[in-house]
């Protein structure tokens, strides 16, 4: 969900540790060459003009998550970054939504090619023909709201007082699909939305509901939500916007489904990892069935899409998982397909291709170092 605070503004006017629960500062001593490049990019990127005020990797392996910092999680007092510290996730609340969908596939409660009209009333007649399996996969046609002017304004009007989440999809000037779909790949951040809705519908519960019980509770998440509020539970990362502190700028609602999640270093870490073991072996390979697509920002290397997850083919392997950036925060987490591997990267700022492309590809070439870091013997 990409809605930079200035955008909002101008509308109107690293420690090695052990393999547990741990955190450092970043240090390179007896380090394998990778962490140890690693270790140096996260310092270059925290140095760098504009740098976020922190930049965290977490790497799980062998059952446990080792954590790496610079910087400081709070500019007002110095705190340093820790693995439980909460944080905005972004558009990784999209694997997560992700995965509560395809959960419910592997129960028999939702199907792949169920159909906005089948599940959902009220919505324009020309979505009614599109499937979960679009929805996921990007390939619905139907537009983003978010790039709406309309919404733009709506949250610039109320930054604390989002609607309900079905009227987020009402922010559309024009409803009509952009393609047939299934015919190409479009990411938007409507899709996921509907996925939610349609969880709902399917099962007469909440969302934050199903997030919790389905996916939450199975993989021991125990600091990740999904606030409607823009408050973010104690202890945090603060995010920033150049030297202003924008960690509670904006209600979580106003992404929902598709940006709202909040968690910590270590629980994403923990949550791409297990991301497979919620599925039917069956859901899981239609989720894995890749065609061309990047996640919104890039991930690293050559990026193909899935259900509700991304492929990422590195110089040191390959990883499945999704990246996110929102005011403050910019996020990616991924895990090797057996999910024995996996890395959560975050930055205390948002940068973006579009605004700060420097900043930005330091971020994806220390994507590539922190899988190298995670797949190195």
């Amino acid at each position: 969900m990409v809605l930079s605070r200035r955008t909002v503004l101008k509308l109107g006017a690293l420690g090695s540790c052990g393999w547990g629960v741990l955190a450092g500062t970043a240090t390179a001593g007896g380090s394998p060459p990778v962490q140890r490049s690693m270790l140096d990019a996260m310092r270059e990127l925290h140095a760098a003009p504009g740098g976020p005020p922190a930049v965290t990797v977490a790497i799980r392996r062998n059952g446990g998550t080792a954590f790496h910092s610079v910087g400081v999680s709070d500019v007002a007092t110095g705190r340093p970054p820790r693995a439980n510290d909460h944080m905005r996730v972004a558009s990784v609340a999209k694997a997560f939504s992700g995965a509560t969908a395809l959960a419910l596939v592997s129960r028999g409660r939702l199907g792949l090619d169920d159909t906005i009209g089948r599940r959902l009333k009220g919505f324009p007649p020309q979505w009614s023909g599109v499937t979960l399996r679009q929805l996921l996969g990007h390939t619905s046609g139907i537009p983003d709201f978010s790039k709406s002017p309309r919404f733009t304004a709506a949250v610039r009007a109320a930054l604390q007082d989002p609607p309900h989440p079905r009227e987020l999809l009402g922010y559309l000037d024009d409803p009509d699909l952009g393609f047939p779909p299934g015919t190409r790949y479009s990411y938007s951040n409507s899709d996921n939305i509907l996925a939610a809705l349609m969880c709902e519908a399917a099962t007469g519960s909440r969302y934050e509901d199903l997030l919790r019980h389905l996916v939450v509770e199975p993989l021991h998440l125990t600091g990740t939500s999904l606030p409607r509020g823009s408050a973010l539970p104690e202890p945090y990362l603060h995010g920033y916007d150049g030297t202003e502190d924008v960690s509670t700028l904006i209600a979580a609602g106003w992404s929902w489904a598709s940006g709202g999640v909040v968690s910590t270093p270590a629980d994403l870490a923990r949550f791409i990892a297990g991301y497979r073991d919620l599925l039917h072996p069956d859901v899981r390979a239609a989720q894995t069935r890749f065609r061309p697509g990047s996640s919104e920002p890039p991930g690293p290397g050559t990026n193909a899409a899935g259900l509700a997850l991304f492929r990422y083919d590195t110089r040191y392997g390959t990883v499945f998982g999704h990246t996110g950036n929102t005011p403050g925060y910019t996020q990616f987490v991924a895990a090797t397909p057996d999910g024995r591997r996996a890395v959560a990267v975050s930055a205390t700022a948002q940068l973006t291709p579009g605004t700060g492309a420097p900043l930005f590809e330091k971020l994806r070439g220390l994507y590539e170092l922190a899988v190298g870091a995670a797949l190195a013997r």
